[in-house]
């Protein structure tokens, strides 16, 4: 506290000592002062979280399209007859909620709602477009995931889908598809501007 309140005696001297018109020099930035959320560092952080999580989802949308072996094989990939939410759904028996979500396994409506769902965040992610949408829907897919898989086995609640569902609302409070993105083409686009939940 004191050394705090000489250094502003200090700086309140030579302020006074200034000559009038004179140009003064703000005093260094403490190393610990946090850096501003706008700073150049701080978007491409959010760009590169955006983008890493964009391909999360849009990966996991062409493995369960294509089968590449990752973590659906050929043989029940989606274009060759394959349930792509069959094996999680299924897999959700004994959980908390497995009565509703194996009701729901292998059904079409739900196959086709999920991969749309995959391939359209990940891509809007990637692109930096449709940022509220994409976390807001995002956000609830990984909600779903997160409660079909309770009570959980490593943590009493918390898993990496809650902490992505954290950082989606963060890139798009942060307006993170303009660093590295097409956040501001897009905002600007006709149907944005008389739609503004699109952005």
């Amino acid at each position: 506290m004191a050394i705090t309140e000489g250094r502003n005696q200090r700086n309140h001297r030579l302020d006074a000592a200034a000559p009038t018109g004179a140009v003064t020099v703000p005093a260094p930035r403490a190393h610990s002062e946090a850096i501003p959320a706008t700073t150049r560092p701080v978007r491409y952080v959010w760009a590169a979280a955006r983008i890493a999580i964009g391909w999360v989802f849009l990966w996991a949308f062409l493995d369960k399209l294509f089968g590449w072996g990752f973590a659906t094989p050929a043989a029940k990939a989606w274009i060759n007859g394959g349930s792509p939410t069959t094996g999680f759904l299924k897999g959700t028996a004994d959980h908390t909620f497995g009565g509703l979500f194996n009701t729901l396994a292998g059904q079409a409506w739900v196959d086709w709602l999920f991969m749309t769902g995959l391939a359209g965040i990940g891509a809007a992610l990637i692109l930096g477009v449709g940022m509220r949408i994409a976390a807001t829907t995002g956000g609830l897919l990984l909600l779903m995931m997160w409660a079909a898989e309770l009570p959980l086995t490593t943590n009493p609640f918390m898993d990496e889908h809650i902490v992505y569902a954290i950082v989606l609302a963060g890139l798009a409070l942060a307006g993170a598809g303009t660093t590295l993105g097409l956040g501001k083409w897009w905002a600007a686009t006709p149907l944005v501007r008389r739609l503004p939940i699109l952005k």
